[in-house]
């Protein structure tokens, strides 16, 4: 079997929320240990993330400690980083034993071609405002600038602001699925007319916090929800199959740290 999730947001919220959706993930990646051959991990795994050469964010040691657990397990762990967590440098391959990719790729996996994308920079080209953003957020300049002349302290005080602020303005409640993944769905298309010589036979994006499984013919797109509402993993199954799954973890008894 090959796991995917996205956008967890480790991080995000009340040091109490914050451990909570931790302690989730990390019973996730528990339970999808027994029998996973991989694991993806499709962006904003972490509310914000920027690494310098010596300094990585504060916290999230349960899950750091199993990813690289894991991999040590010989479980291949790949990470493809959002818009929450692109800045990484090399601490996640060095120190964890992931597999890390910063553009869309497509995988074989169990015989079967995966289109895999976080998915934020993606049919914008009507969006000036949005593009100007994406290259000034993945400008090598202003990361080492950041990195130079900002305190860790500001640097993260600022990122979690700015995660924060991305975050709220995802998606109105009540917002249908289909419409907030109408985008990627048709970069989908796109790319599929673009590449008939080579078809995808899955596509797989997170970004949209809208978990949603869309087929058309040969096209098929799924697309990964939000762990702060409904946690949602997609199964790639032994046969080259793809289904989108809900994770409900067993009741935690424990109360004196995260209630």
């Amino acid at each position: 079997m090959i796991y995917f999730a996205s956008d967890v947001h480790l991080g995000s919220g009340s040091p109490t929320a914050a451990r909570a959706i931790e302690r989730k993930f990390v019973a996730w990646l528990d339970m999808v240990a027994r029998d996973a051959e991989a694991i993806v991990l499709a962006g904003d795994i972490f509310d914000f993330w920027f690494e310098y050469n010596r300094v990585v964010p504060q916290g999230f040691a349960r899950t750091l400690g199993k990813l690289a657990e894991l991999t040590d397990r010989g479980i291949r762990v790949v990470l493809f980083t959002g818009n929450h967590d692109m800045w990484v440098g090399d601490y996640f391959a060095r120190e964890c034993g992931m597999e890390v990719h910063t553009s869309p790729q497509v995988l074989t996996l169990h015989g079967r071609r995966i289109f895999i994308a976080h998915g934020d920079n993606m049919q914008i080209d009507g969006k000036p405002m949005l593009k100007l953003l994406n290259r000034i957020f993945r400008s090598r300049m202003l990361r080492w600038l950041f990195a130079w002349f900002i305190h860790p302290d500001m640097a993260l005080r600022f990122g979690r602001w700015w995660s924060g602020k991305s975050r709220k303005s995802h998606r109105s409640s009540g917002t249908p699925e289909a419409r907030m993944n109408a985008p990627l769905i048709e970069y989908a298309r796109n790319y599929a007319a673009a590449h008939a010589g080579r078809p995808v036979d899955h596509f797989i994006f997170g970004h949209m916090h809208a978990a949603y499984d869309f087929r058309d013919g040969a096209l098929h797109t799924v697309h990964l929800g939000c762990w702060k509402e409904i946690p949602t993993y997609a199964v790639l199954h032994d046969n080259g199959e793809l289904t989108l799954e809900r994770f409900e973890p067993a009741t935690d008894n424990r109360n004196a740290e995260d209630r």
